[in-house]
């Protein structure tokens, strides 16, 4: 500690006159001859005014750089010119002794420290150890240091107990690519670092624990995203036994509304129950199965009344509109979002308006006209009405919807309750799908997921009509994650792989500590796994993850601080019996 008596967020008006020692970063002096000058002290806790009043401390100064760190022991007094934006505004310290602790050898920094949120992302990344000294950055990590702890506590409130699981594993199919480890004792075998402790939690449930959470480690080769980092995430991973969906819903509506209170840029968050909206009725209604329910809009079904109105994209194909009323809208700020939902869904936004006299005009009215009285009646138009439509098959229509939905309510004012949490479950997802890359049959979400209506149903109905006990917690249009009532029964288990043309011999070798336990008596379980780094993203009002982590990865999953990935020697490569053999690149 250096013999500190105080930080420099502590000192108050009530010190002055006590002799005290700080220690800190040399942040900035404000020189005003060779015998004055004001130099500010800044530690993890704040900032105190140092006045130097000598011409020999004034030289000592001189020879010191900026961000070198230092003890500072002086006499507490208060200021003439007070300061109240900060907490030691009413006082300064006048030293007699001045110590350089650690020198910094540079006279130019990368960046100023209090505006490197300025500076471009791969600096800020690459010096990482000097951004995270802006007390704005910092206090991001601060922030989530404390929602991580209210996390924890409401769950051991709840009676569930931290338990950690492997980091190295074997792989399974979870959705995304694995991260292998090769195995040095196990010539040609790797382990995997888990995308999720997902089997691990359904054997703890079989082992008999009743509870289960951890903050828990998760590991991805996936693409960066404003709201996902590659490489590696955290999650609120729990998992309860003897308990259905409404049971894990009951204990998130506890936990997650007040910290998003406490901790939020808004003050305001969802009371339980939440809103339960099924997935059919989320992508009919919202064009998405992450809505954003601030925004007071719905999309409508257009399709009877202008799949044949004689304008080309919209025939024989699924026609879906967005009405916002008491519109205010310029044609340019129209244009502008039309040309923003197809550059983000890449399909073509269409329009029209009712004006104050009840006219339809603009945008694609000469189409509209003939059919102006069922339009009205099937929209339920109203003057001043804006109606933005997209056409397509219906996933695409619906997606397009989506986008429209939500830019109108981001463009323009009266759509969108701005300042709270809005929080939703979307639930009965459909079991399985067909793949749009495959064109096969394959699980929906997750393919231990209880089916609704269990054997029965697999046996006996379309696979496609088959709805899941799955579940999503969305909030302003963020999924925070993805849940479910597990499939526990062994038979029930291989059946609903047989579908996809998994036999039991495959389900046996993929998941042989699963299928097992469940062969002993499992009880029914279900479990749901936020992600925390989200969650503290929303919470922060940050766009991008990358500012609520510690030490980021950039876009390309590349850690430039510390240089990773990064070629290893030989040796090590021959240890794990792994020879390289790169592509080959043309000169």
């Amino acid at each position: 500690m250096q013999g500190r008596t105080h930080n420099c967020n502590e000192l108050r008006l009530a010190d002055a006159g006590k002799e005290v020692t700080l220690v800190g970063w040399y942040e900035n002096l404000r020189k005003v001859s060779k015998n004055l000058g004001f130099m500010i002290l800044r530690d993890f806790y704040g900032t105190t005014q140092v006045v130097v009043e000598t011409e020999d401390m004034m030289e000592q100064l001189s020879g010191i750089n900026y961000e070198s760190t230092l003890e500072v022991k002086g006499v507490v007094r208060e200021r003439s010119s007070k300061n109240n934006d900060i907490a030691t505004g009413e006082i300064e310290v006048v030293p007699s002794e001045l110590n350089v602790l650690g020198k910094c050898r540079y006279n130019e920094l990368p960046f100023q420290i209090n505006r490197s949120k300025e500076a471009d992302e791969n600096t800020r990344l690459k010096y990482r150890y000097l951004d995270l000294r802006n007390p704005e950055v910092k206090s991001r990590m601060v922030l989530r240091s404390k929602v991580v702890a209210d996390l924890r506590a409401a769950m051991i409130a709840h009676d569930f107990m931290e338990i950690t699981t492997p980091i190295l594993t074997c792989s399974s199919p979870e959705g995304a690519r694995d991260y292998l480890v090769p195995a040095r004792n196990h010539p040609g075998k790797f382990y995997a670092l888990p995308q999720a402790p997902q089997q691990f939690k359904q054997l703890l449930m079989a082992s008999g624990f009743d509870r289960y959470f951890q903050i828990a480690p998760c590991f991805r080769d996936e693409d960066a995203r404003a709201d996902r980092s590659p490489g590696e995430f955290y999650q609120l991973d729990m998992e309860m036994a003897f308990a259905n969906q409404e049971d894990v819903f009951e204990i998130f509506e506890d936990v997650l509304p007040p910290v998003f209170a406490k901790y939020g840029v808004y003050k305001e968050a969802s009371k339980p129950p939440f809103k339960r909206i099924p997935y059919l009725e989320a992508m009919d209604k919202y064009g998405t199965d992450k809505p954003d329910l601030r925004i007071n809009l719905l999309v409508s079904d257009a399709t009877d009344v202008l799949s044949d109105c004689g304008f080309g994209p919209f025939e024989g194909n699924k026609v879906k509109a967005v009405v916002a009323g008491d519109f205010k809208g310029t044609r340019k700020q129209i244009d502008k979002m039309c040309a923003e939902v197809e550059v983000t869904s890449g399909q073509k936004a269409y329009w029209f308006r009712l004006d104050e006299n009840g006219e339809i005009v603009g945008g694609i009215a000469k189409f509209v006209q003939d059919r102006k009285e069922a339009v009205v009646k099937a929209l339920n138009l109203k003057n001043n009405d804006f109606v933005c439509l997209c056409a397509g098959d219906l996933r695409t229509a619906q997606k397009t919807s989506g986008v429209i939905r939500k830019l109108i309510g981001n463009t323009f004012e009266g759509y969108m309750k701005k300042e709270c949490f809005e929080f939703c479950w979307i639930v009965d997802f459909p079991m399985y799908e067909i793949g749009e890359e495959s064109g096969e049959l394959e699980f929906c979400h997750n393919p231990f997921s209880m089916p609704q209506g269990g054997m029965k149903a697999l046996n006996e109905d379309d696979p496609l009509s088959i709805l899941a006990y799955q579940y999503d917690l969305v909030c302003n249009g963020v999924e925070l994650s993805s849940g479910a009532v597990r499939n526990h029964d062994p038979e029930i288990m291989v059946r609903a792989f047989e579908i996809v043309g998994l036999k039991e011999d495959d389900v046996k070798a993929k998941f042989p500590a699963m299928y097992n336990a469940f062969c002993y008596g499992a009880p029914p379980h279900a479990g749901i796994a936020p992600g925390v780094d989200r969650m503290v993203m929303l919470i922060a009002g940050e766009e991008s993850i990358r500012e609520i982590i510690p030490f980021p990865m950039n876009k390309n999953a590349q850690d430039i601080m510390m240089g990773a990935p990064a070629t290893v020697d030989p040796k090590q490569l021959a240890d794990v019996h792994i020879k390289i053999d790169m592509p080959k690149t043309d000169d």
